[in-house]
């Protein structure tokens, strides 16, 4: 099959669109005919190495975690699924090599469930990551609730433009920052939108003097900090990007596979309490340039990879 792949770790040059041998398909997975996968700081992250010591790679390496697409081939426990059903899934194991930048990927059925029916494809494909990754730190690690302050840092980017439409779902008053261009859109998703850089504590302050009851951090360094000074008494933190939020009294968080977690947002998505805007789009052979724009930072909602295919069923 064709598939993007690297065999060393470096930039977006490393990447190549050529044959790779088809997946195995094992007892507990299924085969997915992908149609999107949409890519995420983590992907190139790895790619350059900086994850080398937590996961392993197995080169050469397909990159992507997320995935939405058909299931061709169930695995021969699976019940979950049948042929012909359309899936999203955050397809990650403890090591780096079968991934989603591909015509075809072998999903363990505990990283899927069934796609949003009124998302296309490249929607579908940009809820897994920063879905589950929204979801499980406002609920299972900030528990916001109703009332809650919440501060959402990088408002307008895949995480954090999810997690102010979870945060808002749960009755949680959302303060989220973004660059000037993107305030109209975070207004759009319900949130509060305050600038970056110099001052943002005070701006924040002038929304909320009484400060905030939790932040989510999504970028790290000066900004964690600010975050922490900004929390209430009691208030939370947590944070997907920088260790030292714990000595911050907060706690830092990488998102996991969850099926019923990702069932549960595929059903907000259908009700339209969660929207994934999708800001870009490459076909599968031009996967370096949607890592080198990834990089780039700043992106609005997400980038996606698709893969074509005829009416035959061939790439």
């Amino acid at each position: 099959m064709k598939a993007i792949s690297y065999s060393r770790y470096g930039g977006p040059e490393v990447l190549e669109y050529g044959d790779v041998r088809d997946p195995k398909v094992g007892p507990d997975s299924v085969l997915v005919k992908v149609r999107a996968a949409s890519v995420n700081p983590v992907d190139w992250k790895c790619r350059e190495g900086y994850l080398d010591g937590l996961l392993e790679s197995v080169f050469p390496v397909v990159p992507g975690w997320d995935v939405s697409g058909v299931v061709v081939q169930p695995g021969a426990s699976v019940t979950e699924f049948a042929v012909g059903d359309e899936v999203i899934g955050y397809v990650r194991e403890d090591f780096l090599s079968r991934g989603t930048f591909a015509e075809y990927v072998a999903a363990p059925v505990r990283t899927l469930a069934r796609k949003p029916r009124n998302l296309t494809y490249e929607a579908a494909a940009g809820l897994p990551l920063v879905g589950l990754t929204a979801y499980q730190v406002l609920t299972k690690v900030l528990d916001v609730r109703e009332g809650d302050v919440v501060l959402v840092n990088a408002a307008a980017g895949g995480v954090g433009s999810i997690a102010v439409q979870l945060a808002r779902h749960r009755g949680a008053r959302v303060i989220g920052t973004a660059s000037e261009a993107n305030h109209d859109y975070v207004r759009s998703l319900g949130g509060e939108p305050v600038s970056y850089g110099e001052g943002l504590a005070e701006r924040v302050r002038a929304l909320a003097p009484q400060g905030v009851d939790a932040a989510f951090d999504t970028i790290g360094g000066d900004t964690l900090r600010t975050s922490a000074e900004l929390l209430a008494p009691e208030g939370r933190l947590a944070s997907i990007a920088d260790p030292e939020v714990v000595g911050h009294g907060g706690r830092y968080y990488f998102v996991r596979p969850d099926a019923d977690d990702l069932r549960h947002l595929s059903e907000l998505a259908e009700q339209e309490v969660i929207s994934v805007h999708v800001s870009d789009t490459f076909p599968l052979e031009r996967a370096a340039e949607a890592h080198r724009l990834n990089q780039e930072g700043r992106t609005r909602g997400k980038i996606v990879v698709t893969v074509d295919w005829d009416d035959e069923g061939g790439a």
